[in-house]
Parts: C-alpha cells; sequence; structure tokens
C-alpha cells in the first residue's frame, strides 16, 4: 500500500469548512465521521473532494469489469458537492480505504435456521452481533424462537425467563462495541403472535432498560383486525407452529392502545406491518431457498433473511428541483431519470466492492492468533454472509432533500397536492432503477437464483407491470441483476453534507440542539 499524505485535524477541518460554504457541522461531521483515517487517528484526507476521488475511482475499478464502463470522471461528476448521488456512511468510508479492514454494507439481520430457543443459539446470536458491528454494521433480529416466561425448561432454572432478559443481554452488548467512535446499533424485534409481545413492548418503559436497541412489533392483519373490532386475540408458542405448546388469549384493542401509548411516551415500540411487508417483498418470492425475511436493520427501512445485508446509496431531491423557490420552479425529471439509472449501477458496482471487502475479512480472521475454535464462529459467518451478498446481490437505492425539493417547488408538505407529487418522484425513481437492474441482467447476468414464475404475481411486480409493460416484459425475459432494489434510509448525518433535509422528513425544527451517541471509551469525548 502506497503511502498516502497524512493531514492534521485542523488542516483537514479548514479545507473541509471551504468545500462546505463556512458549515462547521458539515464539516466536523465529514472529518469526524467520513475521513479516510488509520487505527491510530492518521487522517488521509483533506477534504470530500478526496473522498469522492477515492470512491470513483474504486467504482469505475468495477466498472472495467462489464460492458460498457462508466469513468471515474462521470462518477465524481456524481458524487461532488455531494449534489446528485451520496453513498451512506459504510460505503463512503470504507470503498477504497485500505487502513481499516471494514464491511461495506450498512445493515445485516442474522438468525439460525431449526429451533435457536437455546441458550447455545442465544450465546452464538450475540456473538455474531458484535462481530458484525466491529466491522461497522448495523445489526437486526428477532425474538420470536424465544419461548415465553414461565416455560418449562430442562436445566437448572426450571422455567424460561422469557424474552425481556435476553434484550437486555442484546442491548449491552451493542453498547460495549465501537466503531469509529460511535457505538453499536441494532433492531429487536418480535411477533405480536408471541406471549411475551406485551413484556417486550413494556421493556423499554423504564429508564435505563434496553438502550443499546431500537424495538418494533411484527404486526399481523389478523391482530388488526381484532383491534378495530375489539375481539379477543390468541397469542401461542411456537408462534407459527400447528400445534403450539403453549396459547393465550389477550384483548387486542387494549394491547394495540398499549403499543400507541408507549410509542407516544418514549417513541418505541416501532410497529412493522408484517403481512404486507411479506406480500410485497420480492425476496421472499425465494423464501424456500433461503430469503425468508425474519426482522429489519436498527432503523426499520430494509426487512432481510438472515445472513443478508444491504449497501446503501441516496439521491438529492433538491438538486432536481430547476428555478427553486420561485414561480417557475420545475423538477427535472429526465435528469432524474438518467441519475436512478446510474445510482443502481453504481450500487450494484458496490456489491462487487463488497465481496472484495468479505474476503478482506475472512483472510483477516485466518490470520488471526487466536486458534481455530475460537475464530470459527466468525469465519463461517461470514462465509453465510458473503453466500447471501452473492446469491441475491440486494442494493438499497434511495433518496433524501424530499422536504426541500417539496419547498423548493413551492408546495407544502403534506398536503394532495405535495403527495401526488412526491408519489410521481418514487415511482419514477423505482422504474428507473428496476429498469437499470433489469438491463444489467442482460449485461452481467441475473441474480443467480431468478425464477420469473416465483414473481410474476407479486403485487409490487404487478404495479410496476401496470406502470410500464414493457419493464415488466424484459424483467420476466432477462430476469434482473438484483433481487431487491430500493429503501428509504433516515440519511442522518449524510444530510448533513448534502445540507438539505433528511430522507423523506420535513423540517421539524429550524433551530434546534444537536445530540449524538457516543463511546463512553473515547478519551476525546466528554459527557
Amino acid at each position: 500500500m502506497k503511502e498516502n499524505k497524512k493531514y492534521s485535524f485542523d488542516e483537514a477541518f479548514e479545507a473541509s469548512l471551504r468545500y462546505f460554504g463556512g458549515d462547521e457541522l458539515a464539516a466536523r461531521v465529514w472529518v469526524n465521521k467520513y475521513a479516510m483515517k488509520d487505527s491510530f487517528g492518521n487522517i488521509y484526507e483533506k477534504s470530500p473532494e478526496d473522498m469522492h476521488w477515492r470512491i470513483a475511482n474504486e467504482v469505475a475499478r468495477m466498472e472495467q469489469k462489464y460492458k460498457n464502463p462508466i469513468s471515474a470522471q462521470e462518477i465524481f461528476g456524481l458524487l461532488d458537492h455531494f449534489r446528485y448521488i451520496i453513498p451512506a456512511g459504510s460505503p463512503m468510508t470504507g470503498i477504497g480505504n485500505n487502513y481499516q479492514i471494514a464491511s461495506l454494507s450498512n445493515c445485516f439481520v442474522i438468525g439460525l435456521d431449526g429451533d435457536a430457543d437455546s441458550y447455545g443459539a442465544i450465546l452464538r446470536i450475540d456473538e455474531e452481533q458484535v462481530q458484525l458491528m466491529k466491522r461497522r454494521g448495523g445489526v437486526g433480529h428477532d425474538l420470536s424462537h424465544v419461548r415465553p416466561k414461565g416455560s418449562p425448561v430442562n436445566n437448572s432454572a426450571l422455567t424460561s425467563t422469557g424474552l425481556v432478559p435476553f434484550m437486555e443481554r442484546y442491548s449491552n452488548s451493542t453498547r460495549e462495541v465501537a466503531q469509529d467512535g460511535r457505538r453499536g446499533a441494532l433492531m429487536l424485534s418480535v411477533s405480536i403472535k408471541h406471549p411475551d409481545a406485551e413484556a417486550f413492548v413494556d421493556a423499554k418503559m423504564e429508564e435505563g432498560k434496553v438502550t443499546g436497541a431500537n424495538v418494533s412489533v411484527k404486526i399481523t392483519d389478523s391482530f388488526m383486525e381484532a383491534a378495530v373490532n375489539d375481539r379477543p386475540f390468541v397469542q401461542q408458542f411456537p408462534i407459527d407452529a400447528e400445534r403450539p405448546v403453549y396459547k393465550k388469549e389477550i384483548s387486542a384493542r387494549k394491547l394495540w392502545e398499549k403499543i400507541v401509548h408507549n410509542a407516544w411516551k418514549s417513541a418505541e415500540p416501532g410497529v412493522l406491518f408484517w403481512d404486507t411487508i411479506i406480500r410485497e417483498s420480492l425476496p421472499d418470492c425465494y423464501a424456500d431457498l433461503g430469503f425468508r425475511t425474519v426482522s429489519t436493520n436498527p432503523c426499520g427501512e430494509i426487512p432481510l433473511c438472515p445472513y443478508d445485508s444491504c449497501r446503501l446509496l441516496s439521491i438529492n431531491l433538491y438538486s432536481y428541483v430547476k428555478n427553486p423557490f420561485t414561480e417557475e420552479a420545475t423538477f427535472d425529471f429526465d435528469l432524474f431519470r438518467k441519475h436512478a439509472l446510474l445510482a443502481q449501477r453504481l450500487m450494484d458496482d458496490i456489491v462487487d466492492l463488497e465481496m472484495e471487502k468479505i474476503d478482506r475479512i475472512m483472510e483477516k480472521i485466518k490470520s488471526d492468533p487466536q486458534n481455530d475454535e475460537v475464530k470459527h464462529a466468525e469465519y463461517h459467518l461470514w462465509e453465510k454472509i458473503k453466500e447471501k451478498s452473492g446469491k441475491g446481490r440486494r442494493t438499497g437505492v434511495g433518496i433524501t432533500a424530499e422536504g426541500d425539493m417539496i419547498a423548493a417547488m413551492g408546495l407544502r408538505y403534506g398536503t394532495e397536492e405535495a403527495t401526488k407529487f412526491a408519489v410521481e418522484v418514487h415511482k419514477t425513481l423505482a422504474l428507473s432503477a428496476y429498469r437499470s437492474s433489469v438491463t444489467m441482467a442482460q449485461e452481467r447476468g441475473a441474480f443467480s437464483i431468478f425464477e420469473a414464475e416465483r414473481e410474476r404475481n407479486n403485487p409490487f411486480v404487478l404495479r410496476i407491470k401496470e406502470a410500464d409493460p414493457q419493464l415488466y416484459s424484459d424483467m420476466m425475459k432477462h430476469g434482473r441483476r438484483n433481487i431487491a432494489c430500493l429503501t428509504i434510509a433516515p440519511t442522518g448525518t449524510t444530510s448533513l453534507m448534502t445540507q438539505t433535509t433528511s430522507g423523506i422528513e420535513p423540517v421539524f425544527l429550524p433551530v434546534y440542539t444537536r445530540r449524538r451517541k457516543v463511546n463512553p471509551n473515547d478519551t476525546d469525548v466528554h459527557v
């Protein structure tokens, strides 16, 4: 590895301050979180321009493997000044960075096949969780397999403690993992059908409990129907068993009211309308091949099967408004469509870059001084992730600055007119991303397990058919490069650098005090 020039924090900060037009927060966030560094804190990039060339050169290297490669100069033009395409934190930090052995994936979900209700399985998930977090990944997993409180167990405890103690275990593990000055990120989910669902919902109401995890409840259609009609609802364990060993009848409406109250009081639990997620999910067309969705990433935007992962990228919607904040404001759909096609292509290149990163991680594990017994679990974890990543080639193309886009168009967020316009933008994004993936299937090959018949009647695919019959026909004939293409991520810190509103959110306050999670073991942090 060639020796790169080092910069002091002050040098990088001053250069970045000029780059961001005097925006101190954007400059400080970039230097602290995204400038290329080594394990000793040495900084090797002076401003985001250096970072964008690093990313552009690496993506262009992947492009050379395929027909009609895009040049590094063209890729840089899409990235420069965060104007059009913005890779999320993990790819932005990790692409072309040989100083740190980390994944480019933002999100992972883990979970063991079969009967995973044992201390061995619970501890294995705990280990896998922290192994992924130390490589910069956010992790989600589901607790619906854990037997409810009071169930008999064949050990000295005699009965199970239920879900909540294990929520605390996983939460504490998350708090222990440092990721370049920040804590890990975790999602814990459970099915509303689980007899401990109410205890799960209440777990974070006590101050100081489960502070290292986000929690979400997987809501079924039958539960919502029971809640609306004030009918009883039966919980059971195992949750999907035809002959469950335990059943409990509850008031669906009272539990729903508790979920709503707790979310109002503490912002949690989140709600995942699970039957809708599964119905709409393209990967679940391949559930029998290992792509059965079980949980989501920490922010809830990507439902995943065990050991699948995703890399994220956002398109800055504000940049497509011509003559913003004037009566002549228009949205450049042609340019947006062109860039959405390219964004999906860049995301597929980043899958290839991630496969290289996984190989480096596995080589690092093999070369570690610990004995094979210690290293086996981590190595096997990355084997599973590599297999899923290679089979599905999932991508996460999304957007940011929707609030600013709507305002710049002279529309008011939340009105019927603004919503109708936003729907048209997102529809354009979806059709363009999937068109790009179909084109890449013809040029690069479809994801390895694609079967048209499995997907033909998927509700999302049928909406594509209605909106663009030719795209549907081509997809059924040629397949797609990627098992799924889209997501809408929060884009928190990355939107500080686009200097726009984040994700799909409006401006919630024009002025506020920003607080951030820190690693309490960092000597430079003062809490």
